[in-house]
């Protein structure tokens, strides 16, 4: 993940809180597991994450099956899309 964000620019600071298997944040245009506030959090599980890169999983679909919950700036929720197209 760290490699694909050195081309692109994320505005914003995004948790994936993947319970007992940690967290990933992406702040400051870059990868961190380091738990801290962010503006939005991702629940998700650290398989269904891997889809999520992947694009094995479409980030509505996934809210709508309840495969992850946003919660905070959703906005910035939105942004990851367009940071995993690219």
């Amino acid at each position: 993940m760290q490699q694909g964000l050195s081309k692109r620019q994320f505005d914003g600071s995004l948790k994936f809180d993947c319970g007992t298997d940690g967290v990933i944040v992406l702040a400051d245009n870059a990868v961190s597991r380091d738990d801290q506030q962010t503006d939005c959090t991702i629940k998700i599980t650290e398989s269904n994450l891997a889809k999520l890169i992947t694009g094995k999983l479409n980030p509505m679909t996934g809210v709508m099956m309840g495969k992850l919950k946003v919660s905070g700036d959703v906005t910035t929720a939105m942004k990851l899309g367009e940071l995993l197209k690219g």
